[in-house]
Protein backbone atom coordinates (compact mmCIF):
# COMPACT_ATOMS: atom_id res chain seq x y z
CA UNK A 1 0.00 0.00 0.00
CA UNK A 2 2.50 2.41 0.65
CA UNK A 3 5.10 1.18 -1.56
CA UNK A 4 6.70 3.73 -3.64
CA UNK A 5 5.63 4.53 -7.56
CA UNK A 6 7.67 6.10 -10.31
CA UNK A 7 6.84 9.67 -11.17
CA UNK A 8 4.91 9.62 -14.36
CA UNK A 9 7.34 10.91 -17.18
CA UNK A 10 6.87 10.09 -20.93
CA UNK A 11 8.68 6.53 -20.12
CA UNK A 12 5.95 6.21 -17.54
CA UNK A 13 2.71 8.22 -18.71
CA UNK A 14 -0.59 8.32 -16.74
CA UNK A 15 -2.81 6.37 -17.63
CA UNK A 16 -6.24 7.17 -19.15
CA UNK A 17 -9.08 7.73 -16.27
CA UNK A 18 -12.02 5.77 -16.45
CA UNK A 19 -15.02 6.87 -14.51
CA UNK A 20 -16.77 4.51 -11.92
CA UNK A 21 -19.73 5.79 -10.24
CA UNK A 22 -19.72 5.31 -6.48
CA UNK A 23 -23.36 4.42 -6.17
CA UNK A 24 -24.21 2.50 -10.02
CA UNK A 25 -27.63 2.48 -9.63
CA UNK A 26 -29.57 -0.10 -11.91
CA UNK A 27 -32.42 1.24 -14.03
CA UNK A 28 -35.48 3.14 -12.11
CA UNK A 29 -38.89 0.60 -11.91
CA UNK A 30 -40.91 3.26 -9.75
CA UNK A 31 -44.36 3.66 -10.80
CA UNK A 32 -45.23 7.30 -11.55
CA UNK A 33 -48.20 9.20 -11.82
CA UNK A 34 -48.55 12.69 -13.84
CA UNK A 35 -48.91 15.63 -11.67
CA UNK A 36 -48.93 18.07 -14.44
CA UNK A 37 -47.50 19.48 -17.18
CA UNK A 38 -47.40 23.15 -17.13
CA UNK A 39 -44.13 24.87 -16.14
CA UNK A 40 -41.98 22.29 -17.72
CA UNK A 41 -40.75 23.06 -21.77
CA UNK A 42 -37.96 22.54 -23.74
CA UNK A 43 -36.00 24.83 -25.83
CA UNK A 44 -33.13 24.74 -27.76
CA UNK A 45 -29.87 26.47 -25.86
CA UNK A 46 -26.16 26.66 -28.06
CA UNK A 47 -27.60 23.27 -30.02
CA UNK A 48 -28.68 21.65 -27.61
CA UNK A 49 -32.21 20.61 -26.51
CA UNK A 50 -32.53 21.73 -22.78
CA UNK A 51 -35.42 21.04 -20.56
CA UNK A 52 -36.68 24.69 -18.93
CA UNK A 53 -38.28 24.02 -15.53
CA UNK A 54 -39.90 26.78 -13.47
CA UNK A 55 -40.00 27.85 -10.37
CA UNK A 56 -43.70 26.94 -9.54
CA UNK A 57 -43.32 23.44 -11.60
CA UNK A 58 -40.89 22.90 -8.33
CA UNK A 59 -43.20 24.16 -5.30
CA UNK A 60 -45.69 22.17 -6.61
CA UNK A 61 -44.25 18.97 -6.54
CA UNK A 62 -42.35 19.20 -3.32
CA UNK A 63 -45.61 20.38 -1.84
CA UNK A 64 -47.54 17.37 -3.60
CA UNK A 65 -44.80 14.86 -2.34
CA UNK A 66 -45.00 16.18 1.40
CA UNK A 67 -48.96 16.07 1.38
CA UNK A 68 -48.57 12.36 0.43
CA UNK A 69 -46.21 10.89 2.27
CA UNK A 70 -47.97 12.30 5.66
CA UNK A 71 -50.80 10.22 4.28
CA UNK A 72 -50.28 7.18 1.93
CA UNK A 73 -47.38 4.07 2.22
CA UNK A 74 -46.02 2.52 -0.36
CA UNK A 75 -48.14 -0.88 -1.09
CA UNK A 76 -44.74 -3.11 -0.57
CA UNK A 77 -44.63 -1.58 2.99
CA UNK A 78 -48.30 -2.82 3.65
CA UNK A 79 -48.04 -5.90 2.65
CA UNK A 80 -45.14 -6.59 4.71
CA UNK A 81 -47.77 -5.81 7.48
CA UNK A 82 -49.84 -7.72 6.70
CA UNK A 83 -47.51 -10.71 5.92
CA UNK A 84 -47.25 -10.57 9.90
CA UNK A 85 -50.62 -11.13 10.43
CA UNK A 86 -50.35 -14.59 7.89
CA UNK A 87 -47.45 -15.42 9.54
CA UNK A 88 -48.19 -18.34 12.10
CA UNK A 89 -44.37 -17.52 13.96
CA UNK A 90 -45.31 -14.19 14.04
CA UNK A 91 -46.31 -13.25 18.05
CA UNK A 92 -49.55 -12.04 19.28
CA UNK A 93 -47.97 -9.01 19.88
CA UNK A 94 -46.68 -8.69 16.53
CA UNK A 95 -50.14 -9.21 15.15
CA UNK A 96 -51.55 -7.07 17.26
CA UNK A 97 -49.48 -4.36 16.11
CA UNK A 98 -49.45 -5.14 12.84
CA UNK A 99 -52.95 -4.91 12.44
CA UNK A 100 -52.84 -1.71 14.69
CA UNK A 101 -50.71 -0.15 11.68
CA UNK A 102 -52.88 -1.54 8.59
CA UNK A 103 -56.09 0.10 10.76
CA UNK A 104 -53.70 3.41 11.02
CA UNK A 105 -52.89 3.40 7.34
CA UNK A 106 -56.17 2.98 5.96
CA UNK A 107 -57.24 5.96 8.51
CA UNK A 108 -54.74 8.56 7.09
CA UNK A 109 -55.36 7.35 3.75
CA UNK A 110 -58.55 9.49 4.24
CA UNK A 111 -56.40 12.67 3.55
CA UNK A 112 -57.37 14.51 6.64
CA UNK A 113 -55.59 12.76 9.70
CA UNK A 114 -51.30 12.39 8.99
CA UNK A 115 -50.28 8.69 9.71
CA UNK A 116 -48.60 9.78 12.86
CA UNK A 117 -48.38 12.86 14.86
CA UNK A 118 -44.40 13.43 14.30
CA UNK A 119 -44.73 15.07 10.61
CA UNK A 120 -40.90 15.12 10.97
CA UNK A 121 -38.43 17.18 9.23
CA UNK A 122 -38.55 17.98 5.19
CA UNK A 123 -35.87 16.49 3.65
CA UNK A 124 -35.32 17.32 0.01
CA UNK A 125 -32.40 15.57 -2.24
CA UNK A 126 -32.61 16.64 -5.97
CA UNK A 127 -30.08 14.78 -8.43
CA UNK A 128 -30.24 18.23 -11.84
CA UNK A 129 -29.09 16.67 -15.15
CA UNK A 130 -26.92 18.67 -16.87
CA UNK A 131 -29.52 19.51 -19.70
CA UNK A 132 -31.90 21.28 -16.80
CA UNK A 133 -32.29 24.81 -16.38
CA UNK A 134 -33.99 26.59 -14.30
CA UNK A 135 -34.07 30.25 -12.91
CA UNK A 136 -31.62 28.84 -10.01
CA UNK A 137 -33.96 29.74 -6.91
CA UNK A 138 -34.13 25.77 -6.79
CA UNK A 139 -33.80 25.68 -2.78
CA UNK A 140 -36.36 27.84 -2.07
CA UNK A 141 -38.22 26.90 -4.27
CA UNK A 142 -38.63 23.24 -2.85
CA UNK A 143 -38.36 24.49 0.92
CA UNK A 144 -41.77 26.47 -0.23
CA UNK A 145 -43.41 23.88 -1.59
CA UNK A 146 -42.40 21.65 1.74
CA UNK A 147 -44.07 24.85 3.79
CA UNK A 148 -46.91 25.25 2.23
CA UNK A 149 -47.87 21.12 2.23
CA UNK A 150 -47.54 21.50 6.28
CA UNK A 151 -49.10 25.33 6.59
CA UNK A 152 -52.38 23.96 4.10
CA UNK A 153 -52.77 20.18 5.89
CA UNK A 154 -53.26 19.14 9.02
CA UNK A 155 -49.51 18.69 10.32
CA UNK A 156 -47.24 18.99 13.10
CA UNK A 157 -44.59 22.70 13.42
CA UNK A 158 -41.89 20.23 14.56
CA UNK A 159 -38.76 22.20 14.40
CA UNK A 160 -37.89 24.99 16.44
CA UNK A 161 -35.18 27.50 16.14
CA UNK A 162 -32.25 28.49 18.29
CA UNK A 163 -32.51 32.24 19.64
CA UNK A 164 -29.48 31.86 21.69
CA UNK A 165 -27.57 28.85 22.59
CA UNK A 166 -30.46 27.87 25.63
CA UNK A 167 -33.13 29.96 23.80
CA UNK A 168 -35.25 28.17 21.00
CA UNK A 169 -38.76 29.32 19.12
CA UNK A 170 -41.04 27.01 16.97
CA UNK A 171 -40.96 28.43 13.53
CA UNK A 172 -44.21 28.02 13.16
CA UNK A 173 -44.40 26.22 9.60
CA UNK A 174 -42.14 23.40 9.79
CA UNK A 175 -39.08 25.19 8.03
CA UNK A 176 -36.14 25.23 7.62
CA UNK A 177 -36.50 22.10 5.25
CA UNK A 178 -33.30 20.31 4.70
CA UNK A 179 -32.35 20.83 0.66
CA UNK A 180 -29.39 18.89 -0.91
CA UNK A 181 -28.79 19.56 -4.82
CA UNK A 182 -26.26 17.53 -6.91
CA UNK A 183 -25.10 18.04 -10.62
CA UNK A 184 -25.93 14.27 -11.80
CA UNK A 185 -27.84 12.94 -14.92
CA UNK A 186 -28.53 14.33 -18.70
CA UNK A 187 -32.10 14.94 -19.24
CA UNK A 188 -34.06 15.07 -16.03
CA UNK A 189 -34.80 16.57 -12.74
CA UNK A 190 -35.14 13.58 -10.26
CA UNK A 191 -35.83 13.73 -6.62
CA UNK A 192 -36.29 11.98 -3.33
CA UNK A 193 -38.31 13.68 -0.77
CA UNK A 194 -38.33 12.51 2.94
CA UNK A 195 -40.51 13.38 6.21
CA UNK A 196 -38.22 12.32 8.91
CA UNK A 197 -39.33 12.13 12.78
CA UNK A 198 -37.46 12.52 15.66
CA UNK A 199 -37.70 9.18 17.16
CA UNK A 200 -36.39 7.29 13.62
CA UNK A 201 -33.76 10.09 12.99
CA UNK A 202 -32.60 9.59 16.26
CA UNK A 203 -31.69 5.80 16.26
CA UNK A 204 -29.20 6.90 13.23
CA UNK A 205 -25.69 5.78 14.77
CA UNK A 206 -22.64 6.03 13.28
CA UNK A 207 -19.45 3.85 15.21
CA UNK A 208 -15.30 4.06 14.42
CA UNK A 209 -14.43 0.89 14.49
CA UNK A 210 -10.66 -0.71 13.54
CA UNK A 211 -10.29 -2.53 10.23
CA UNK A 212 -10.17 -5.90 12.71
CA UNK A 213 -13.46 -5.86 13.06
CA UNK A 214 -13.56 -7.14 9.32
CA UNK A 215 -13.89 -11.01 9.80
CA UNK A 216 -17.30 -12.51 9.35
CA UNK A 217 -17.93 -14.10 12.92
CA UNK A 218 -16.68 -10.50 14.35
CA UNK A 219 -18.72 -8.52 11.89
CA UNK A 220 -21.74 -10.14 12.75
CA UNK A 221 -21.17 -10.13 16.92
CA UNK A 222 -20.85 -6.18 16.57
CA UNK A 223 -23.84 -5.64 14.33
CA UNK A 224 -25.89 -7.66 16.48
CA UNK A 225 -24.77 -5.68 20.31
CA UNK A 226 -25.45 -2.55 18.18
CA UNK A 227 -28.98 -3.53 16.65
CA UNK A 228 -30.05 -4.32 20.41
CA UNK A 229 -29.10 -0.17 21.16
CA UNK A 230 -31.72 0.90 18.62
CA UNK A 231 -34.53 -0.49 21.22
CA UNK A 232 -38.33 -0.04 20.23
CA UNK A 233 -38.49 3.57 20.59
CA UNK A 234 -38.73 4.80 16.92
CA UNK A 235 -42.03 2.04 16.22
CA UNK A 236 -40.21 -0.80 15.00
CA UNK A 237 -40.95 -3.36 12.74
CA UNK A 238 -38.02 -1.47 11.25
CA UNK A 239 -36.11 -0.97 7.75
CA UNK A 240 -32.95 -1.64 8.92
CA UNK A 241 -30.04 -0.02 6.72
CA UNK A 242 -26.39 -1.20 7.82
CA UNK A 243 -23.41 0.85 5.99
CA UNK A 244 -19.86 -0.89 6.46
CA UNK A 245 -16.96 1.71 5.21
CA UNK A 246 -17.20 5.08 3.59
CA UNK A 247 -14.81 7.61 2.13
CA UNK A 248 -16.11 9.71 5.68
CA UNK A 249 -18.16 9.06 8.20
CA UNK A 250 -20.55 11.59 6.47
CA UNK A 251 -20.86 9.38 3.41
CA UNK A 252 -21.53 6.74 5.59
CA UNK A 253 -24.65 8.01 7.64
CA UNK A 254 -26.05 9.72 4.40
CA UNK A 255 -25.91 6.09 2.62
CA UNK A 256 -27.51 4.88 6.08
CA UNK A 257 -30.33 6.98 5.30
CA UNK A 258 -30.88 6.47 1.43
CA UNK A 259 -30.80 2.38 2.00
CA UNK A 260 -33.07 2.76 5.07
CA UNK A 261 -35.45 4.22 2.34
CA UNK A 262 -34.61 2.00 -0.45
CA UNK A 263 -33.49 4.33 -2.17
CA UNK A 264 -29.66 2.52 -3.25
CA UNK A 265 -31.97 -1.41 -3.75
CA UNK A 266 -30.51 -1.28 -7.50
CA UNK A 267 -27.34 -1.21 -6.52
CA UNK A 268 -24.98 -4.08 -8.00
CA UNK A 269 -24.68 -7.50 -5.65
CA UNK A 270 -20.86 -7.67 -5.85
CA UNK A 271 -18.08 -5.42 -5.02
CA UNK A 272 -15.04 -4.35 -7.93
CA UNK A 273 -11.80 -2.98 -7.87
CA UNK A 274 -12.54 0.22 -8.34
CA UNK A 275 -14.24 1.27 -5.53
CA UNK A 276 -17.95 0.38 -6.23
CA UNK A 277 -20.77 0.19 -3.73
CA UNK A 278 -22.41 -2.73 -3.21
CA UNK A 279 -25.56 -4.61 -1.71
CA UNK A 280 -24.28 -7.44 0.77
CA UNK A 281 -27.92 -9.96 0.49
CA UNK A 282 -26.31 -13.02 2.09
CA UNK A 283 -25.40 -10.06 4.98
CA UNK A 284 -29.15 -8.91 4.64
CA UNK A 285 -31.21 -11.95 5.03
CA UNK A 286 -28.52 -13.22 7.94
CA UNK A 287 -29.18 -9.87 10.23
CA UNK A 288 -32.82 -10.32 9.50
CA UNK A 289 -32.83 -13.87 11.14
CA UNK A 290 -30.93 -12.31 13.75
CA UNK A 291 -33.20 -9.69 14.51
CA UNK A 292 -36.11 -12.34 14.45
CA UNK A 293 -34.19 -14.29 16.84
CA UNK A 294 -33.91 -11.51 19.57
CA UNK A 295 -37.46 -11.56 20.82
CA UNK A 296 -37.96 -7.95 20.64
CA UNK A 297 -40.41 -7.92 18.18
CA UNK A 298 -43.04 -5.24 17.07
CA UNK A 299 -42.74 -3.17 20.15
CA UNK A 300 -43.65 -5.47 22.50
CA UNK A 301 -42.48 -9.09 22.22
CA UNK A 302 -42.00 -11.33 18.99
CA UNK A 303 -39.93 -11.93 15.67
CA UNK A 304 -40.92 -8.88 14.07
CA UNK A 305 -38.16 -6.04 15.03
CA UNK A 306 -37.65 -5.41 11.36
CA UNK A 307 -39.17 -5.79 8.38
CA UNK A 308 -36.16 -6.04 6.26
CA UNK A 309 -32.27 -5.17 5.94
CA UNK A 310 -30.27 -3.17 3.81
CA UNK A 311 -26.64 -3.91 4.20
CA UNK A 312 -24.45 -1.62 1.71
CA UNK A 313 -20.50 -2.09 1.65
CA UNK A 314 -18.02 0.68 0.83
CA UNK A 315 -14.57 1.31 0.32
CA UNK A 316 -12.98 3.13 2.77
CA UNK A 317 -9.68 4.58 4.33
CA UNK A 318 -7.00 1.84 5.19
CA UNK A 319 -7.14 3.22 8.58
CA UNK A 320 -10.70 3.93 8.93
CA UNK A 321 -13.55 1.77 9.72
CA UNK A 322 -17.20 4.12 9.26
CA UNK A 323 -19.91 1.31 10.72
CA UNK A 324 -22.94 3.55 9.99
CA UNK A 325 -26.84 1.95 11.39
CA UNK A 326 -30.16 3.28 11.15
CA UNK A 327 -33.90 2.91 10.58
CA UNK A 328 -37.03 3.67 8.72
CA UNK A 329 -39.58 3.39 10.98
CA UNK A 330 -43.74 2.61 10.81
CA UNK A 331 -44.15 5.58 9.19
CA UNK A 332 -42.58 4.54 6.36
CA UNK A 333 -42.31 8.03 4.68
CA UNK A 334 -40.18 8.71 1.36
CA UNK A 335 -41.21 9.51 -2.39
CA UNK A 336 -39.64 9.58 -5.70
CA UNK A 337 -40.13 12.54 -7.84
CA UNK A 338 -38.66 13.16 -11.31
CA UNK A 339 -39.58 16.21 -13.88
CA UNK A 340 -38.61 15.06 -17.69
CA UNK A 341 -39.79 16.62 -21.01
CA UNK A 342 -43.02 14.90 -20.57
CA UNK A 343 -44.25 16.49 -17.33
CA UNK A 344 -43.75 16.83 -13.35
CA UNK A 345 -44.48 13.29 -12.12
CA UNK A 346 -44.41 11.57 -8.45
CA UNK A 347 -44.13 8.50 -7.00
CA UNK A 348 -47.67 6.17 -7.02
CA UNK A 349 -48.31 5.18 -3.09
CA UNK A 350 -51.24 2.99 -2.33
CA UNK A 351 -54.59 5.18 -1.98
CA UNK A 352 -56.31 1.90 -0.80
CA UNK A 353 -54.40 0.25 1.90
CA UNK A 354 -57.76 -1.18 3.70
CA UNK A 355 -57.23 -4.09 0.91
CA UNK A 356 -54.53 -5.47 3.38
CA UNK A 357 -56.69 -5.75 6.17
CA UNK A 358 -58.24 -9.41 7.09
CA UNK A 359 -61.90 -9.53 6.08
CA UNK A 360 -62.65 -9.96 9.52
CA UNK A 361 -60.87 -8.00 12.70
CA UNK A 362 -58.54 -10.91 14.60
CA UNK A 363 -58.94 -10.53 18.31
CA UNK A 364 -55.27 -10.34 18.94
CA UNK A 365 -52.88 -9.23 21.82
CA UNK A 366 -54.71 -11.48 24.61
CA UNK A 367 -57.10 -10.49 27.45
CA UNK A 368 -56.85 -6.92 28.18
CA UNK A 369 -57.85 -5.34 31.22
CA UNK A 370 -59.73 -1.94 31.46
CA UNK A 371 -58.42 0.84 33.58
CA UNK A 372 -60.76 3.44 34.91
CA UNK A 373 -58.49 6.57 34.86
CA UNK A 374 -60.82 9.11 36.13
CA UNK A 375 -60.59 7.25 39.88
CA UNK A 376 -58.31 8.78 42.67
CA UNK A 377 -54.53 7.72 41.79
CA UNK A 378 -54.35 5.46 44.69
CA UNK A 379 -56.96 3.51 43.26
CA UNK A 380 -55.65 3.38 39.80
CA UNK A 381 -51.82 2.70 40.75
CA UNK A 382 -53.62 -0.34 43.00
CA UNK A 383 -55.18 -1.62 40.32
CA UNK A 384 -52.08 -1.91 37.98
CA UNK A 385 -50.47 -3.40 41.09
CA UNK A 386 -52.88 -6.49 40.48
CA UNK A 387 -51.24 -7.65 36.98
CA UNK A 388 -47.98 -8.70 35.74
CA UNK A 389 -45.73 -7.02 32.70
CA UNK A 390 -46.76 -7.25 29.60
CA UNK A 391 -50.56 -7.03 30.21
CA UNK A 392 -52.37 -5.64 27.93
CA UNK A 393 -54.82 -2.95 29.02
CA UNK A 394 -57.41 -0.83 27.67
CA UNK A 395 -57.40 3.23 29.49
CA UNK A 396 -60.51 5.14 29.82
CA UNK A 397 -60.61 9.08 31.32
CA UNK A 398 -58.44 11.48 31.88
CA UNK A 399 -54.69 12.06 30.92
CA UNK A 400 -52.83 15.27 30.95
CA UNK A 401 -50.03 15.09 28.19
CA UNK A 402 -47.29 16.50 28.66
CA UNK A 403 -43.21 16.06 26.72
CA UNK A 404 -39.63 18.10 26.83
CA UNK A 405 -39.90 21.57 27.08
CA UNK A 406 -43.41 21.37 29.26
CA UNK A 407 -41.10 18.94 31.70
CA UNK A 408 -38.71 21.40 31.42
CA UNK A 409 -40.84 23.76 32.76
CA UNK A 410 -42.17 21.75 35.63
CA UNK A 411 -38.77 20.96 37.20
CA UNK A 412 -38.17 24.45 37.20
CA UNK A 413 -40.81 25.22 39.59
CA UNK A 414 -39.12 22.06 41.51
CA UNK A 415 -35.80 23.37 41.55
CA UNK A 416 -37.76 26.67 42.88
CA UNK A 417 -39.23 25.39 45.88
CA UNK A 418 -42.86 24.49 44.59
CA UNK A 419 -44.99 21.80 44.50
CA UNK A 420 -45.87 20.19 40.87
CA UNK A 421 -49.26 21.01 40.16
CA UNK A 422 -52.07 18.95 41.26
CA UNK A 423 -52.90 18.22 37.35
CA UNK A 424 -49.61 16.31 37.61
CA UNK A 425 -50.18 14.30 40.70
CA UNK A 426 -54.19 13.33 39.81
CA UNK A 427 -54.00 11.95 36.59
CA UNK A 428 -51.26 9.68 34.08
CA UNK A 429 -48.96 11.74 32.12
CA UNK A 430 -48.97 10.94 28.69
CA UNK A 431 -46.05 11.81 26.45
CA UNK A 432 -46.65 13.39 23.08
CA UNK A 433 -47.12 16.56 21.15
CA UNK A 434 -50.27 16.71 18.72
CA UNK A 435 -50.97 17.67 15.00
CA UNK A 436 -52.96 19.89 14.13
CA UNK A 437 -56.61 19.19 15.21
CA UNK A 438 -59.05 18.80 11.22
CA UNK A 439 -62.25 20.82 11.60
CA UNK A 440 -64.91 18.74 12.75
CA UNK A 441 -62.21 16.42 15.19
CA UNK A 442 -61.70 16.31 18.48
CA UNK A 443 -58.12 15.58 18.26
CA UNK A 444 -55.42 15.73 15.48
CA UNK A 445 -52.90 12.93 15.24
CA UNK A 446 -51.87 12.12 18.57
CA UNK A 447 -49.20 8.97 19.10
CA UNK A 448 -47.05 8.61 21.70
CA UNK A 449 -43.29 10.10 21.75
CA UNK A 450 -40.57 8.25 22.70
CA UNK A 451 -40.45 7.47 26.63
CA UNK A 452 -36.22 7.69 26.90
CA UNK A 453 -36.00 11.42 26.64
CA UNK A 454 -37.72 12.00 29.87
CA UNK A 455 -36.33 9.47 31.67
CA UNK A 456 -34.20 12.06 33.85
CA UNK A 457 -37.68 13.37 35.34
CA UNK A 458 -38.66 10.37 36.61
CA UNK A 459 -37.43 10.18 40.08
CA UNK A 460 -37.21 14.04 40.70
CA UNK A 461 -41.05 13.70 39.56
CA UNK A 462 -42.20 10.99 41.48
CA UNK A 463 -40.79 12.13 44.83
CA UNK A 464 -42.78 15.02 44.44
CA UNK A 465 -45.86 12.69 43.95
CA UNK A 466 -46.01 13.34 39.85
CA UNK A 467 -45.40 11.21 36.63
CA UNK A 468 -46.84 8.10 38.83
CA UNK A 469 -48.32 6.77 35.83
CA UNK A 470 -46.81 7.64 32.23
CA UNK A 471 -47.93 6.42 28.87
CA UNK A 472 -45.39 6.87 26.00
CA UNK A 473 -43.37 4.27 23.44
CA UNK A 474 -40.11 2.98 23.65
CA UNK A 475 -37.76 0.93 26.40
CA UNK A 476 -36.77 2.97 28.99
CA UNK A 477 -33.11 3.45 31.35
CA UNK A 478 -32.78 1.84 34.62
CA UNK A 479 -33.30 5.06 36.68
CA UNK A 480 -37.21 4.40 35.49
CA UNK A 481 -37.51 1.07 36.86
CA UNK A 482 -35.72 1.87 39.83
CA UNK A 483 -37.79 5.12 40.18
CA UNK A 484 -40.87 3.01 39.75
CA UNK A 485 -39.91 0.72 42.60
CA UNK A 486 -39.19 3.28 44.91
CA UNK A 487 -41.91 5.60 44.70
CA UNK A 488 -44.43 2.95 43.95
CA UNK A 489 -45.00 3.94 39.82
CA UNK A 490 -45.81 2.63 36.86
CA UNK A 491 -44.80 2.56 33.12
CA UNK A 492 -47.23 1.91 30.45
CA UNK A 493 -46.34 1.33 26.83
CA UNK A 494 -48.16 2.35 23.46
CA UNK A 495 -48.50 1.44 20.19
CA UNK A 496 -45.97 4.05 18.34
CA UNK A 497 -46.73 4.66 15.07
CA UNK A 498 -50.43 4.54 14.59
CA UNK A 499 -51.43 8.21 16.22
CA UNK A 500 -54.40 8.39 13.26
CA UNK A 501 -55.74 5.72 14.85
CA UNK A 502 -56.01 6.91 18.33
CA UNK A 503 -57.29 10.04 17.38
CA UNK A 504 -60.17 8.77 15.35
CA UNK A 505 -61.18 6.07 17.94
CA UNK A 506 -59.77 7.06 21.33
CA UNK A 507 -58.91 10.48 21.91
CA UNK A 508 -62.59 12.22 22.81
CA UNK A 509 -61.62 15.73 24.30
CA UNK A 510 -58.18 17.95 24.03
CA UNK A 511 -57.66 20.95 25.67
CA UNK A 512 -54.72 23.19 26.74
CA UNK A 513 -53.58 23.26 30.32
CA UNK A 514 -50.35 25.39 30.28
CA UNK A 515 -48.13 26.72 28.55
CA UNK A 516 -49.89 27.33 25.48
CA UNK A 517 -46.72 29.48 24.10
CA UNK A 518 -44.74 26.35 23.95
CA UNK A 519 -47.07 25.17 20.65
CA UNK A 520 -47.36 21.10 20.42
CA UNK A 521 -45.62 20.51 23.56
CA UNK A 522 -48.28 22.57 25.51
CA UNK A 523 -49.57 20.62 28.21
CA UNK A 524 -52.96 19.30 27.55
CA UNK A 525 -55.96 17.64 29.33
CA UNK A 526 -56.99 15.00 27.09
CA UNK A 527 -59.80 12.14 27.50
CA UNK A 528 -59.52 9.21 26.09
CA UNK A 529 -61.77 5.75 25.57
CA UNK A 530 -60.25 2.60 24.60
CA UNK A 531 -56.64 3.81 24.82
CA UNK A 532 -54.42 0.52 23.93
CA UNK A 533 -51.60 0.23 26.19
CA UNK A 534 -49.20 -2.43 27.66
CA UNK A 535 -47.84 -2.84 31.44
CA UNK A 536 -43.82 -2.14 30.84
CA UNK A 537 -42.73 -1.55 34.48
CA UNK A 538 -44.36 -1.91 37.41
CA UNK A 539 -44.11 -0.72 40.94
CA UNK A 540 -41.80 -4.35 41.73
CA UNK A 541 -39.07 -3.07 39.71
CA UNK A 542 -40.16 -5.46 36.58
CA UNK A 543 -39.47 -4.48 33.38
CA UNK A 544 -40.34 -6.23 30.19
CA UNK A 545 -37.72 -4.75 28.28
CA UNK A 546 -35.14 -5.80 30.52
CA UNK A 547 -35.87 -9.23 29.42
CA UNK A 548 -35.47 -8.63 25.93
CA UNK A 549 -31.50 -6.85 26.76
CA UNK A 550 -32.92 -3.49 26.21
CA UNK A 551 -33.64 -2.06 29.72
Amino acid sequence: MNAPTPIPSSATPVPPYKHTPLFPLGPDTTPYKKITTDGVRVEKVLGREMLVVSREALRALSEAAFGDINHYLRPGHLKQLRNILDDAEASDNDKFVAFDFLKNANIAAGGVLPMCQDTGTAIIMGKKGCNVLSDGDDEAALSEGARDAYLRRNLRYSQVAPLSMYEEKNTANNMPAQCEIYAEGDDAYKFMFMAKGGGSANKSFLFQATPSVLTRDRLLAFLKEKVLTLGTAACPPYHLAIVIGGTSAELCMKTVKLASARYLDALPTHGSADGNAFRDLEMEQEILKMTQSLGVGAQFGGKYFCHDVRVIRLPRHGASLPIGLGVSCSADRQVLGKITKDGVYLEELEHNPAQYLPQVEQSLGGEVVKIDLNQPMKDILATLSKHPIKTRLSLSGTMIVARDSAHAKLRERLEKGEPLPDYFKNHPVYYAGPAKTPDGYASGAFGPTTAGRMDSFVDQFQAAGGSMVMVAKGNRAVAVREACKKHGGFYLGSIGGAAANLAEHCIKKVEVVEYPELGMEAIWRIEVEDFPAFIIIDDKGNDFFKELNLG
